[in-house]
């Protein structure tokens, strides 16, 4: 609601109004002009206030039509400068009646009542002041005013105090019908809000909590726009899914995958991944939009995430195996880490908030490239998360889009849930390397590799290094 001056008049802006500020302004204008006549009529009013009449009477309407450009642009505004002008009319028409105080107190009541109605008690105090200013003005202009020349009689007094009478009690009665119509506008509202509520709780299971309450904040907005951001991306897939589909009734199938999706799901969100899609049995998952904790920790939760999923999968086996399924799912898992274009595309009816670029196109084939189980990820990713995850160099591959190999690593596990004793070591500083896998070296391979050390150490030991 815009206000200005700090006034509070409002056009009543319901549904269905059911009395309008312009009526209020008009009863009250009649109200003056019927206490004008029978004063003038009556003889206690010279005849020579002829000329308050025909302002009391045409003045509300030619106000009202001349302010018919502003009120569309401000209405508030220009029905509180309306009504200052009506009051301060008021005023001086206290002088005019020489301040008669039965008639100047059928008046203000009149008055009084309507912008109550129209404005509330902020209204209602601005209208005193007008009051007060248009008897000074009034009195400035016109003078002192001479003594009554006689009093109302009975009959003029019995016409005013009904017909204010009747003015006020319908001006409280069509407060009450739109007091009553805000009370039901709002009972409606709070329905709406519910149903609305319910609503997007629907539309929500949809799209990831991460977009919808971007959207729902007002930090997103529903247009087609793009960003370059650096993300870590994440693609897992069922490997021999097809096989599978062949054996199960379509029931269980659907069954089996929404319980993988629910406990996949869950663990995405514990370490605040954004769930792009689920596309047939694979899932689509990448950090760092549209919120980040930095790139190395959003890569170390992209990876962190898909060790707990490959974990996960083993105790969803035992679940699985209970229930019958001989061939229980078995994951493969890609993950990659660079600057990709974020956003929403599609077109202006229906779009899709997701990620595009090459470095999408890498996560995916790693996932493609990766064995049962396994969890690959890109050299970007590695160097990322390498102090934390222990990894295994698994060469370079080459991909379209690429102008060099890729090179490669395979995910082991966390570094603090692996024991004392390692099956893999690695340590790398400058002018010196150590990868090491145990259980890849051959039998014959192992006393090649214990004297290649053992040289190795008796060099550095020997070296004097400054």
């Amino acid at each position: 609601m815009r206000r200005n001056l700090n006034l509070d008049f409002n056009p009543i802006p319901l549904v269905r109004q059911e009395l309008s500020p312009h009526w209020v302004r008009l009863m009250g204008y009649g109200f003056g002009v019927l206490v004008f006549s029978l004063g003038i009529g009556r003889g206690f009013f010279p005849e020579s206030l002829w000329w308050v009449l025909v302002i009391a009477f045409f003045y509300p309407l030619i106000s009202f039509a001349a302010s018919k450009r502003f009120r569309e642009h401000s209405p508030n505004e220009t029905l509180a400068v309306l009504i200052i002008i009506d009051c301060n009319l008021v005023g001086g028409s206290f002088v005019l009646m020489r301040f008669n105080p039965f008639c100047c107190l059928l008046l203000f009541l009149v008055m009084s009542t309507a912008t109550m109605v129209v404005g509330g008690l902020r209204g209602w105090s601005l209208t005193l002041v007008s009051m007060v200013v248009g008897v000074v003005l009034a009195l400035l202009i016109f003078g002192m005013p001479t003594p009554l020349l006689s009093m109302p009689d009975a009959l003029t007094v019995t016409v005013l105090a009904i017909t204010c009478s009747l003015i006020v009690t319908l001006l409280g009665f069509f407060s009450h019908r739109q007091a009553r119509h805000l009370m039901d506008i709002q009972e409606e509202l709070a329905t709406s809000q519910q149903d609305a509520a319910q609503l997007s709780r629907k539309l929500t299971k949809y799209l990831s909590p991460q977009i919808w309450g971007a959207i729902f904040s007002g930090e997103a907005d529903a247009k087609l726009q793009t960003r370059r951001k650096q993300l870590s991306i994440f693609f897992s897939d069922i490997r021999g899914f097809t096989e599978i589909t062949e054996e199960l009734q379509p029931e269980a199938l659907t069954s089996l995958l929404n319980s993988y999706f629910t406990e996949m799901s869950k663990i995405a969100l514990k370490y605040g991944g954004t769930i792009d899609k689920f596309i047939g049995d694979a899932i689509m998952i990448f950090f760092g939009d549209p919120n980040t904790r930095g790139f190395k920790a959003d890569a170390v939760a992209c990876v962190c995430m898909a060790i707990e999923m490959r974990k996960r999968m083993k105790t969803l086996k035992q679940t699985w195996a209970r229930q019958g399924i001989t061939k229980p799912l078995q994951v493969r898992i890609g993950v990659n880490s660079g600057y990709c274009t974020v956003g929403n595309f599609g077109a202006e009816t229906r779009m899709d908030y997701t990620i595009v670029g090459k470095e999408v196109n890498l996560a995916s084939r790693l996932e493609s490239l990766a064995r049962t189980g396994e969890i690959l990820i890109a050299e970007p990713t590695y160097q990322l998360v390498r102090d934390v995850v222990l990894c295994r160099n698994r060469g370079e591959i080459d991909v379209k889009g690429f102008s060099r190999p890729v090179p490669i690593y395979e995910v082991v596990d966390l570094r603090r849930d692996l024991g004392a004793v390692q099956s893999y070591m690695e340590y790398e500083t400058q002018g010196f390397a150590l990868f090491l896998d145990i259980d890849k070296i051959h039998h014959y391979d192992k006393d090649k590799v214990v004297t290649t050390l053992e040289e190795a150490a008796r060099r550095v030991r020997e070296k004097l290094i400054v």
